[in-house]
């Protein structure tokens, strides 16, 4: 356990991407007028979770005006509203809600990370900061006893696809994303997928509360006693 705020230390001292790096830090001086007083977390932010999850949830970046300001993954911004919504349901976490990173959640069997951990302008990474980031979530995954991978949209996705391909294990065809799926892994590991909570998602209707929790209710499932679900080798959560 010891490990896991090592590497959350050395994920917050990261300096790969100067221009990431200056973006959060620009927020944080220009800040949303809802949030004039606070100060700004703006640095890389660091994992959150269970240090002996099983669940790993990878999302795409912090928001730069909810993890960036707040400094805990999904905190502070709708997404994280839906998330911990969903996660406290399937009895992931403590509370449904998440305002601060002094606010008293607490997650049991599940993490989170991101594909970034710096917030990027216009939620867009570039490939090369795609890249420079691929170590913290190879070295949280060699972490963790991580049994189900959940993706957070595409990007997420193909990232979590690049890196079971990396370990080998997911060999084959490559996957393609579509919320809901499950793709069984190599040693009991699963891969599930989601769209992402984000206003563009849920504002329009393309993702709603049943379809999220679908996806957390399968993962559950598959965290059960058995460690897997007997059907097809890919299926939808519903």
């Amino acid at each position: 356990m010891r490990k896991w705020p090592t590497l959350n230390r050395r994920i917050t001292a990261c300096r790969l991407c100067p221009r990431l790096r200056e973006y959060c830090r620009e927020v944080g001086r220009q800040k949303r007028r809802a949030f004039a007083t606070e100060k700004y977390w703006a640095r890389p932010v660091p994992n959150f979770g269970d240090p002996r999850a099983r669940l790993l949830i990878v999302g795409l970046a912090p928001a730069a005006h909810g993890a960036n300001r707040t400094g805990r993954m999904f905190t502070g911004d709708r997404s994280g509203l839906w998330l911990y919504r969903a996660l406290h349901k399937a009895g992931f976490a403590n509370q449904s809600e998440s305002h601060s990173a002094d606010d008293g959640l607490v997650l049991t069997d599940c993490a989170i990370t991101a594909v970034c951990h710096c917030a990027p302008p216009d939620n867009k990474p570039t490939r090369q900061e795609i890249a420079n980031c691929r170590r913290w979530l190879e070295s949280t995954i060699d972490m963790l006893p991580v049994r189900v991978i959940l993706a957070l949209g595409q990007i997420a996705f193909h990232s979590a696809v690049d890196e079971a391909r990396q370990r080998n294990w997911l060999t084959g065809r490559r996957p393609k994303f579509t919320h809901g799926a499950a793709i069984e892994m190599k040693e009991g590991r699963w891969l599930l997928a989601s769209y992402h909570p984000s206003q563009q998602n849920t504002f329009t209707g393309r993702l709603t509360e049943p379809m999220f929790d679908g996806v957390f209710r399968l993962a559950r499932k598959l965290l059960g006693k058995e460690g897997r679900i007997t059907t097809n080798r890919r299926r939808r959560a519903t």
